[in-house]
């Protein structure tokens, strides 16, 4: 499973590519406002840091606006994914601007009805919100699960991104669901690494260690 982090923070994302295990990155206008930045400069930047796909938001909300912003968003790097938000519009508009190439990120997906829809409209990625949907009542990982096994069943080539993930459980969760990707904020991200025990080894180690002299 690939991880991507869901951050506009430069710094975090830095940080997080640092590791070598992110894959990409999600954005929004509301992770970019929460910056202070212009969301191209944003967006520019996070693509000279990581070299994978890179969601970037359309917000119009009529076709012929939606399907020109897609087009001038994701001519903005080779790397840049176009989010658009799943509706009767974001389906017309995910048809008309993959068949030109363009990879659409398909996002706000909350049933395995709506992920179908945007794979055979043509999205590269469906962003099922695991987190909201578990706010609503919902099982958001069950709703993972059936969106995996409807693509595998007829071999959809469009990737399931588990979105609004809110601990290191819902990761492995995904991951266990078959999820292509999951898309981390960064506090999750970096609470992965952490573990008591593995804190304890170290210390175990340190003390050991001073009973000798190193070679």
């Amino acid at each position: 499973m690939r991880i991507f982090m869901d951050t506009a923070n430069i710094d975090e994302i830095r940080r997080g590519a640092a590791l070598g295990v992110v894959d990409g990155v999600t954005t929004n206008p509301t992770l970019v406002a929460k910056e202070g930045v212009q969301y191209r400069d944003r967006i520019m930047e996070i693509c000279e840091v990581v070299d994978g796909p890179i969601s970037a938001e359309c917000i119009s909300t009529e076709y012929d606006a939606l399907v020109e912003e897609a087009r001038r968003v994701a001519a903005w790097h080779p790397n840049v994914v176009v989010k658009i938000p799943m509706g009767e519009v974001g389906l017309q508009a995910i048809k008309t601007v993959s068949a030109e190439g363009i990879r659409v990120n398909t996002t706000l997906v909350f049933s395995a009805n709506q992920a179908l829809l945007a794979a055979k409209a043509g999205a590269a990625f469906v962003s099922p919100f695991v987190g909201r949907l578990n706010d609503a009542g919902h099982d958001g990982m069950e709703v993972i699960r059936e969106i995996v096994a409807v693509f595998d069943t007829f071999n959809l080539p469009t990737q399931v991104l588990a979105a609004s993930i809110r601990n290191p459980r819902d990761v492995t969760e995904a991951a266990l669901a078959g999820s292509h990707v999951a898309t981390l904020p960064p506090a999750v991200l970096f609470s992965m690494i952490q573990h008591p025990l593995t804190d304890k080894g170290i210390e175990i180690f340190l003390n050991d260690a001073k009973k000798y002299t190193p070679v």
